[in-house]
């Protein structure tokens, strides 16, 4: 046990009734107020915004990034918690993760539920993740997320309920810990590529689109990506990776053209896999697409994202194409 620093973002834990819906307005004193703090834990609140995470910019991840980077450069913290809307948790908590070279444990967190409620989650969640925050046995996890009971790793972690308090789960993984009567219990330390650097202050910001196959696509949607400007595209394919002929026409092209393309699936589980042809994984891996594993789309984009902005120079294609499969290329869990 020992220091903790909460850095709150909004989101439906910090959220009040605005007269017509709930929006986030709570700082983070008043969300912390609702917990019950572990014995032995001391906590900081940091409030750097309060916004329904569905508004999160990449700026706003951004700046999340350094200020997790400017709270770990103080030795005296034990661990921090991020308190995150949970409509984009798993693409700011990814992308924190992949630049996450610290032993400390970094856990996000929120809510199905708003601040008030009776029935709120927030209380519970946010005491589950102080507990993993200052935990000596999750230290070198990684970027954690902490929700209903159970600990996530961030990578292929994702919500998979809009309403239930089970909100958040790996489709193709299990649970790192469990929370049980105020204890940690680890069952698997995830495995995790070495951190990219840490993108610089003044980087420009990419634009990095998403694209959904379907019966009928055609290409139409990805051309207009790149001719907005995209320099990453996550083409979202159906079963293990596969398009049509005419998609591949157009990922080769935009390869091509210097445009990082990423391949996942609209499937919720299980890996993308270079089976098919005639317009499958197969075609479009060799037309320069990278699958991407079992990440789905929100942090295939994040993974995109991260490649572009560790290697700014647009022309070195090649750079940017290696450091996306270093981003998604997770050795097995142990």
């Amino acid at each position: 046990m020992g220091q903790v620093v909460v850095i709150s973002t909004g989101g439906t834990i910090a959220s009040r009734w605005q007269g017509s819906g709930f929006a986030a307005d709570a700082r983070g004193g008043d969300v912390l107020a609702t917990a019950a703090v572990p014995e032995g834990v001391t906590v900081r609140v940091v409030d750097l915004m309060s916004v329904n995470s569905a508004r999160i910019t990449t700026r706003d991840q951004l700046a999340l990034l350094r200020t997790v980077h400017e709270v770990l450069a103080d030795p005296a913290v034990d661990g921090i918690v991020v308190t995150h809307g949970t409509d984009t948790l798993e693409e700011s908590a990814f992308l924190l993760d992949l630049h996450h070279g610290d032993p400390r444990p970094v856990v996000l967190t929120g809510a199905q539920r708003p601040l008030e409620a009776p029935d709120g989650d927030g209380p519970r969640n946010l005491r589950d993740a102080l507990l993993a925050a200052s935990s000596p046995a999750l230290r070198g996890h990684g970027v954690l997320v902490a929700f209903d009971g159970q600990i996530h790793a961030a990578r292929g972690t994702i919500k998979v309920q809009t309403l239930a308090a089970d909100a958040f789960a790996d489709p193709s993984g299990s649970p790192v810990a469990d929370v049980k009567d105020g204890h940690v219990l680890v069952r698997r330390r995830p495995e995790r590529p070495e951190p990219l650097p840490l993108p610089a202050a003044d980087a420009p910001l990419p634009r990095v689109d998403i694209v959904t196959h379907h019966c009928d696509a055609d290409p139409l949607l990805f051309n207009a990506a790149v001719q907005a400007g995209a320099q990453g595209i996550v083409l979202v394919a159906t079963g293990a990776g596969n398009a049509t002929p005419e998609v591949v026409a157009a990922v080769e092209a935009a390869v091509a053209r210097g445009v990082l393309v990423a391949l996942t699936t609209r499937v919720p589980a299980g890996p993308v896999a270079e089976i098919y042809t005639q317009g499958g994984a197969v075609d479009l891996a060799a037309a320069g697409a990278v699958l991407t594993g079992t990440l789905r789309v929100g942090q295939a984009r994040i993974a995109t994202l991260a490649a572009v902005l560790a290697v700014p120079d647009a022309d070195d294609t090649a750079g940017r194409t290696r450091a996306l499969r270093h981003a998604v290329a997770a050795p097995p869990a142990s």
